[in-house]
């Protein structure tokens, strides 16, 4: 990201090189904090699944969502990795974490439709609309994938 500051010397404020590091220092400090938090994240939800009572079937079901969490927040831990070792952030990896969510989304209100058994009629139809949107999220981001992976093939 190149500031202009003078037209007729076609001169920059910063250079290149100056840019790049900031950047990448920002991305660093941004890739630590992302992963103290996975890590903090992992504690207390391996600490609340234990605590959770009954533990079958609440606490595994809050456990596996706490935990697809964690996963999420790996994930963009990798991409920005990533950006170090290919240059750039990379379209596919942002929309596999939204697939990683998406069904997140689909296994909570799957589970919460399972073990509730008093939602009024209300309710229960939201949740199976906010089912079939996020079955329907979830198609789309893997077409995204494939037409991604599609595209990367051919300029190789």
């Amino acid at each position: 990201m190149k500031m202009r500051f003078d037209k007729e010397n076609e001169s920059y404020v910063l250079p290149a090189s100056v840019v790049d590091f900031v950047e990448d220092t920002f991305a660093s400090i941004l890739a630590f904090c992302l992963l103290g938090i996975s890590i903090g994240a992992l504690y207390f939800s391996l600490r609340q699944m234990m605590q959770t009572h009954p533990f079958f079937p609440n606490g595994m079901i809050e456990g596996i969502n706490n935990l697809l969490f964690v996963v999420i927040i790996l994930e963009i831990v990798r991409t920005i990795i990533s950006r170090f070792t290919d240059g750039i952030y990379q379209l596919e990896k942002f929309l596999v974490i939204g697939v990683i969510a998406a069904v997140r989304h689909i296994l909570t209100v799957g589970a919460s439709l399972t073990l509730e058994s008093t939602k009024s009629d209300h309710i229960f139809y939201r949740d199976l609309w906010q089912l079939g949107l996020d079955a329907v999220i979830s198609l789309l981001l893997v077409i995204a994938i494939y037409i991604s992976r599609v595209a990367h093939r051919r300029k190789e």
